[in-house]
């Protein structure tokens, strides 16, 4: 055989491998985001509770809504009280589900934890949705203008990262014991790849990534789901961007993100986030992410342009 028929040979391989890599992807993203609309997951099967972080705004209210209106009571865990109130008075008298309340500012790091786990005793929780998070400034900035630098640094590790392992500290040990359960954990687009004048932000989101990729594979034998959700823009209060064919409302991107339990561990949470990020992959590769000539034109822009998916802690 001559050279030349082996690299002819070696080159079909590759094509007939990237062929069936594209036919898989298709396919589950087909399952994922279409036949996951028509097949639901029946949510009750996890337990009877869901607890939900920063539950009073955003892409946190979407889902402690969305997860009454599938049939299960739920707990909201924010800073807020008369906030907390209102979103348990409309869950109550829209859905007629049971709701809990507990106060908590997820900045003050650990002091916290004790209170809420007293708040969650004897409830058969079936699903935590880790949703509370914040940003340290309204534009995009160099790392050393960060308003407030020192305070904020400690509160964005606390809410966005410690938060995460913690809560799920306290409700997996339950799911374990009975050999069911899901942790739903909000990432975000900025997650995917490293993403400059977000930096502390992004590397939290990275985090929420790989603690759950890591958890998933430790527990899915003990029948444990844990799901990483990584959107791109979402219309909250956090992003101040209106509702479009890009970007999901609240409601409309809880909904759709529900429906790919069972069919992906991470997912965008929709079709159009799926999309927008595999297009943003190919055309901004991270060399070109990282490039100075980039860094200063995104310094001039405001508000951040993606992977601002608007998890609230208020």
């Amino acid at each position: 055989m001559s050279f030349d028929s082996v690299l002819a040979i070696i080159g079909g391989l590759a094509v007939v491998y990237h062929l069936l890599k594209l036919v898989w992807k298709c396919w589950c993203g087909l399952g994922e985001f279409v036949l996951s609309a028509v097949w639901q997951v029946d949510l009750t099967t996890y337990g009877k509770w869901a607890v939900v972080t920063g539950a009073t705004s955003g892409i946190g209210k979407a889902y402690a809504v969305e997860l009454a209106r599938r049939g299960l009571d739920v707990v909201l865990v924010s800073r807020c009280n008369e906030k907390l109130q209102n979103v348990a008075k409309h869950i109550e008298g829209e859905y007629g589900r049971k709701t809990r309340t507990i106060q908590a500012d997820f900045t003050d790091g650990n002091s916290i934890y004790p209170a809420i786990a007293q708040g969650l005793q004897g409830l058969e929780i079936g699903i935590l949705v880790n949703n509370v998070g914040m940003m340290y400034s309204e534009n995009v900035s160099y790392f050393l203008e960060v308003p407030n630098a020192e305070q904020k640094i400690t509160q964005i590790v606390n809410c966005n990262m410690l938060s995460v392992p913690q809560m799920t500290r306290l409700v997996l040990p339950h799911m374990v014991k009975r050999g069911r359960g899901l942790v739903v954990n909000i990432s975000s687009a900025t997650g995917n790849h490293p993403q400059p004048l977000l930096s502390l932000y992004s590397a939290t989101k990275i985090f929420v990534t790989f603690f759950s990729r890591c958890l998933h594979a430790e527990y899915k034998s003990k029948g444990i789901i844990i799901q990483c959700v990584a959107p791109v823009v979402v219309s909250t209060n956090m992003t101040n961007m209106r509702a479009s064919c890009l970007v999901k409302s609240s409601a409309q991107f809880a909904r759709e993100a529900l429906n790919t339990v069972g069919y992906s561990s991470h997912t965008s949470g929709c079709l159009s986030h799926a999309l927008q990020n595999a297009l943003m992959t190919l055309l901004l590769p991270d060399w070109l992410r990282m490039s100075s000539v980039l860094i200063k034109g995104l310094s001039k822009l405001a508000p951040p342009e993606c992977g601002m998916h608007g998890n609230e802690r208020l």
